[in-house]
């Protein structure tokens, strides 16, 4: 038992992490194209938002609230000390699981229903999707079953991601947690381990600089009334504009 345990939770923390490094310096290096979504919304737009909008805004809420319980543990613990400030947190933290979860829902269905989206769809795409429906129940479960998650998170889950980044692991911690917890951080390292080879490697080349580019003021320079009217007559030269 002592055997598997270590093999989770040091030995496939660092093997996912090696992996997750070589795996993108490659896919950048050898096949930088293929780092996209490779988006399907041509194929089918209006199911795709129901799925894609709950499922990226609650990925990316999650994402910011685990970094935050790992990076400053003390000053999330600081926050919690409140009991309003910590059940408003763990209120807001589980609506956004829901909300990717019931994104991840919709499309895992829209990529197996739709015959169109299927014909594109290769087995890693079902793979990472049918992981990340079940390590996103696991966590609402978790909220559920075990609850002011963002309190022994901090406390206990994240000295034992600190001492992998220190090269020096202690699991004690997580000997006493409950099974779905530790399934759920193995589940987190798989994730990490089997991104480089899915689309999920958008993730990291988000167009996030839009959010602080300048407005763009487009002016046209013609009138593009008379361009599409019929009767105009035709030009060879090409309006352009400023």
């Amino acid at each position: 038992m002592s055997a598997l345990h270590n093999f989770l939770f040091i030995a496939v923390p660092y093997m996912a992490v090696a992996v997750f490094l070589v795996g993108v310096v490659y896919r950048y290096r050898v096949a930088p194209f293929t780092v996209s979504s490779l988006s399907s919304q041509f194929l089918e737009t209006k199911d795709l938002f129901w799925g894609s909008v709950p499922f990226h805004v609650g990925m990316i809420v999650i994402l910011i609230l685990h970094l935050a319980a790992f990076l400053f543990p003390q000053t999330l613990l600081a926050w919690n000390s409140y009991p309003v400030r910590l059940l408003i947190l763990e209120i807001t933290g589980f609506a956004f699981g829901l909300s990717f979860l019931f994104g991840s829902m919709a499309l895992l269905i829209r990529r197996v229903t739709n015959p169109r989206i299927r014909a594109v769809t290769t087995w890693m795409d079902v793979a990472v999707e049918l992981l990340l429906f079940f390590q996103i129940l696991f966590g609402c479960m978790i909220a559920v079953g075990y609850r002011w998650g963002s309190s022994w998170f901090a406390s206990d889950l994240s000295p034992y991601l600190w001492s992998l980044v220190k090269l020096d692991p202690h699991t004690d911690a997580l000997k006493a947690m409950p099974l779905m917890v530790q399934a759920h951080v193995v589940g987190a390292f798989l994730v990490v381990l089997i991104l480089p080879f899915t689309r999920l490697m958008h993730l990291l080349v988000a167009p996030f600089h839009y959010l602080l580019r300048p407005f763009q003021l487009v002016i046209w320079n013609w009138d593009r009334k008379a361009m599409n009217d019929p009767g105009s007559p035709w030009n060879k030269h090409k309006p352009r504009n400023t």
